[in-house]
């Protein structure tokens, strides 16, 4: 069996995969993508695996994004540690769904599942993830607290988010610095990731506030902006590729 793994968390792919070859180690992991751009991009660059799990939320928003973009025809099994609507979507179009963490007799019985599908019902679990297409609606405004005020801003204004010992901080292309009470994770989730990415622990970035590109040690991007920041910003040379793709409206180079 051939295994694509979606999923931003190191120590979870690396426990799905240890589990994964304790239960048959015939299993073969094909590759473990990390964000919306890098699953579409490996998913229209190979041969389809026979099976996927995928986390619902990524580093760059919800894998959601991912039925927008491509058609998917390998069946799924989603790995989540969310709300019960969306447990509930996942029973109905998908395989089968898991909680995290993943504990092993749930997995053996995700598989066993799978295996003993037919292809016609294989095919109606692939007809229905049409079903997890939720219109998305991106974020075009902010409040921001500012001493005794609330102030609108909009998020085309927005240069970078960057986070440091549990602050947010809102960067605008004029300068002004607002602190905001919410985790890059959760500001992920709302901003539209064709304008923003999350490059790194420290940072979203508006596509906007790119000025150089400099090609650092081992692979690394350094990146300069048109806006002041608080700390130089690097890309590690995993998503190095990714990030120009997105810069350039995901056109490799």
């Amino acid at each position: 069996m051939r295994v694509l793994i979606v999923e931003d968390e190191t120590a979870a792919y690396e426990n799905l995969c240890e589990m994964l070859h304790s239960i048959d180690s015939s299993i073969t992991i094909l590759a473990n993508t990390e964000s919306i751009q890098q699953t579409v991009r490996w998913l229209n660059e190979n041969p389809q695996p026979d099976l996927i799990f995928m986390d619902i939320h990524l580093s760059d928003g919800s894998a959601f994004a991912i039925f927008e973009m491509m058609t998917i025809e390998t069946p799924i099994i989603f790995t989540t540690a969310y709300d019960q609507y969306a447990i509930d979507a996942f029973k109905v179009n998908s395989v089968d769904y898991l909680l995290k963490p993943v504990k092993l007799h749930e997995l053996v019985a995700a598989l066993s599942k799978f295996r003993k599908l037919s292809t016609e019902n294989l095919a109606q679990y692939i007809e229905r993830l049409s079903h997890l297409r939720p219109a998305r609606k991106y974020r075009d405004k902010m409040l921001i607290t500012y001493k005794d005020k609330i102030i609108p801003i909009n998020t085309a204004d927005i240069a970078c988010f960057y986070n440091t010992d549990r602050t947010t901080h809102v960067i605008m292309f004029n300068g002004d610095v607002y602190q905001y009470a919410t985790s890059l994770e959760q500001m992920m989730q709302a901003l539209d990731p064709a304008l923003f990415m999350r490059v790194n622990k420290q940072y979203i970035l508006s596509r906007n506030c790119i000025g150089e590109i400099t090609v650092w040690f081992n692979g690394r991007l350094r990146i300069s902006t048109n806006v002041d920041v608080p700390e130089q910003i690097f890309i590690s040379k995993n998503r190095a590729s990714e990030f120009k793709s997105w810069l350039i409206n995901e056109e490799e180079i």
